[in-house]
Formats: C-alpha cells, sequence, structure tokens
C-alpha cells in the first residue's frame, strides 16, 4: 500500500521545487539539470542564470517566487506524511527500472496503492473511448485473461476501452491474482478524471493494484498531458494491445511510441466497414501483429522475458501450483512475473511448460464450439445440433475436466 514518508530530503525538496517551479515541464527541468547538473544547484541558481538558457518566463515567475514553491513543497510532505499518495524519485531503488530507459523519463512519480506492481511484468491495453459492446467485451477478457496468466494490466483510466481493461484485471475470483493493474493518469495524483470514475479508481487502490501520475498533485486534465501519459503506458509495458481504436484516436500515439521503445504491438482485427477499427486495421497494415486470442500475446511476450536475461526475472511470489490458469488448448504457469535491475541478471525460467489438453473424442464436437468468449446454449444447440439432455452432458463432463467454465450462462473455454 501507499507508504508514509516522514521527511524529504534536501535533495528531494529541491528536485520537487524543480519540477514545481517549472510545471512539470520535461524539457525545462532536463535542461536545468543539464546545465547546473544538480537539482540543488538549478534551484539556486539566480533567476538570471535560468533566462540565459531560454527558459520559459512563466518559469521564470515562478523561481523569483521562492516562498510559494516551499508553501507547494510543504503541502506535498504534509499529504506523505498523512499517507493520501506516495512519491519515487528517479534515483530510488523503488522506482521502475523500466521507465528509466525511455527516452524522457520523468524525475518522480506521484502514486496511489501497490507501487510493487511497477516491478512486475505489464502489458497495456488501449482503444476507443466510445467502443463498441463487441470491443468491450474482447477488451475485458484479454484483460482477465491475461491478468490469470500473470501480468499486470496497464492503462490509462480513461472511458471506453481503459475501464473495461482495468475491470477485466480486477475481475478474479481468487485473492492471489486480484490487483493486476496500474493506471497512468493524465492528471494530477489528487485529481481523479474523469470524475465518474471514483469508484475505478478506489477499487484499483483497494484491490491491491496501483495509480501513478508524474505531473504536480493538483494539476487538472488538459489535451497536453494524455499524450504524456500515454507515453508512460508505453514505457511500463512490454507491448501494447490497441482493441479498438479510430484513426485519430490517442491510442494510436500509444502504439507509436510502444513501437519507438522497440516493443511489439498487437491489433484486434473487425469488419471492414467498423470506423472504430480503422486505426486497428492501419496498425495491422503498419506492422503490427494481428491477434484473435490473448495466447498468441503470451507466445510472444513470454518469449521476451526468456530470451531477455537481463532484464527479467520471477517473481517472488509466484502462483500456487494447485492454481494455475488454464487456457484453450494450452496451459501455462506464468504468474508472478517481475523485472529486474539490469545490475540483477538472473538466468530466466520462466519459459511455460505447456501441455496439450486431450479432449475425449466423444466431446470434440462440443469443446470446438467453444470459443473463449463464450456461448450460450441456444447458440450450442444449433451449431451442434444435439439433443438437449445430451448436450448438457457432454458440457458437463467437459466442464469437470477443467478446460471449459461457465460464466453467466456462457460456455467457454478456459
Amino acid at each position: 500500500m501507499t507508504a508514509v514518508i516522514s521527511s524529504l530530503s534536501d535533495k528531494q525538496r529541491a528536485v520537487l521545487a524543480l519540477w514545481t517551479e517549472v510545471n512539470a515541464s520535461l524539457s525545462a527541468y532536463h535542461k536545468l539539470i543539464t546545465s547546473f547538473g544538480t537539482a540543488e544547484l538549478a534551484w539556486y541558481a539566480k533567476v538570471d542564470a535560468w533566462r540565459q538558457l531560454g527558459i520559459h518566463h512563466t518559469h521564470l515567475a515562478r523561481h523569483e517566487q521562492p516562498e510559494q514553491t516551499q508553501a507547494s513543497i510543504d503541502k506535498i510532505q504534509q499529504a506523505l506524511i498523512e499517507g493520501l499518495y506516495g512519491l519515487l524519485f528517479s534515483d530510488q531503488p523503488d522506482y521502475p527500472v523500466q521507465l528509466s530507459q525511455i527516452y524522457d523519463p520523468p524525475p518522480l512519480l506521484f502514486y496511489r496503492g501497490n507501487k510493487a506492481r511497477l516491478h512486475q511484468a505489464q502489458v497495456a491495453i488501449v482503444g476507443s473511448r466510445k467502443p463498441t459492446a463487441h470491443a468491450q467485451k474482447i477488451t475485458f477478457d484479454i484483460a482477465q485473461y491475461l491478468a490469470q496468466a500473470g501480468y499486470i494490466i496497464t492503462s490509462g483510466l480513461a472511458m471506453g476501452v481503459d475501464k473495461r481493461a482495468h475491470l477485466g484485471a480486477l475481475a478474479q475470483a481468487d485473492a492471489e491474482y486480484q490487483g493486476r493493474t496500474i493506471g497512468v493518469m493524465g492528471t494530477g495524483i489528487e485529481v481523479n478524471y474523469p470524475n465518474h470514475h471514483d469508484k475505478l479508481f478506489a477499487q484499483i487502490i483497494e484491490q491491491g493494484g496501483c495509480i501513478i501520475s508524474e505531473l504536480l498533485p493538483h494539476t487538472l486534465p488538459h489535451k497536453h498531458t494524455f499524450p504524456r501519459r500515454n507515453r508512460l503506458v508505453a514505457g511500463l509495458s512490454l507491448a501494447t494491445i490497441v482493441t479498438e481504436a479510430t484513426i485519430q484516436s490517442g491510442s494510436l500515439i500509444t502504439a507509436r511510441l510502444t513501437s519507438e521503445q522497440g516493443k511489439q504491438v498487437f491489433a484486434i482485427p473487425s469488419h471492414i466497414d467498423n470506423s472504430n477499427a480503422e486505426g486497428c486495421h492501419y496498425l495491422i497494415r503498419e506492422g503490427a501483429t494481428l491477434i484473435y486470442h490473448p495466447q498468441q500475446v503470451l507466445d510472444d511476450v513470454n518469449s521476451q522475458l526468456d530470451y531477455d536475461n537481463n532484464s527479467y526475472r520471477p517473481a517472488e511470489q509466484t502462483v500456487s501450483t494447485n492454481h494455475k490458469p488454464s487456457h484453450s488448448i494450452q496451459s501455462s504457469n506464468t504468474a508472478g512475473i517481475a523485472l529486474a535491475t539490469a545490475s540483477q541478471p538472473i538466468p530466466s525460467n520462466i519459459k511455460s511448460p505447456r501441455s496439450a489438453i486431450v479432449v475425449p473424442e466423444h466431446l470434440t464436437l462440443v469443446y470446438e464450439q467453444l470459443d473463449w468468449h463464450g456461448q450460450d446454449l441456444d447458440a450450442l444447440i444449433i451449431a451442434t445440433k444435439l439433443a438437449t439432455p445430451q448436450l448438457i452432458g457432454q458440457l458437463m463432463e467437459l466442464e469437470l475436466l477443467g478446460i471449459i467454465s461457465v460464466q453467466g450462462g456462457r460456455y467457454l473455454r478456459v
């Protein structure tokens, strides 16, 4: 949970002071650090020295009022003491190593919830704010599936696909799998946006997930803050999945940033006349990996973990061997994957042993009609042309074998 900080060091106060006075401008902050060497020297420098660097006049005005900066820092420290949120600085071991490797890492992160999630292997899921019903279902199912396989689902807390991704990751009956999600805010840590997502924010934190922001705590939503958020979503994750997006969607920014960071982009195809999916079709045409099942994501991302020995290792706490999530056709025990720093290379051993599921011949017809979306009984009667008692009997057999489940009256592979 969110750690309580008793006091900030002089160095940390200087970093916060700079971050406050440049209003969280990455370019201005890094220019000052590059020019002066440390946050302390930059903060104590005269305003004329800042002016000579071409620092914006609004930042210069704040730098000329150090008492207001001190008051802002005192307010943040009080919030830290009260445990309202936590704060990670880029030189701390708790700072996520994968963010330190992007082009423009933030010097600090405000967070609420379980910061340990930041060090576990993540897959981003992004998409439209107004997805179709089908895309909402796909998003939820993929997130749930990947979370059960041990991955953290990272998204941007927006309406539509983002929300469904977070909810899918949270929808775990077993407490061991709950809270496998990270929400990256496009506002300050004190500003819940959209307003009606208050319950989602609370659920993420209560179940053991994490919410982060690089922006100052009181920062309100602005069109420029969301692309910044997108780069953190991409930077934290091993790969990005776009489940549905228009050609103008901000999700394509996340996909581009993912690609620029040398990571894989996955996209879900749809009907060619679905304008909501034009962004996905564009990504596929430009080289994104087309997927129609989350196991395809696991196969590709797991292979990254297998061979990138200097960056990843299994978590200390892994899923109990008597409760492993099973997948259609193949099963995996990759839960509990965590990130390691480059200074802690550990030989990779998380390659998933997979065993083929053997379906009795007399049940093959029914099993082949099922997928991971789910089919209701009426649809299966039409597809298999079996009598209702016979079909129900075979479904019960498949369920007893542990290779299908029933959710909301729908039968699906697991």
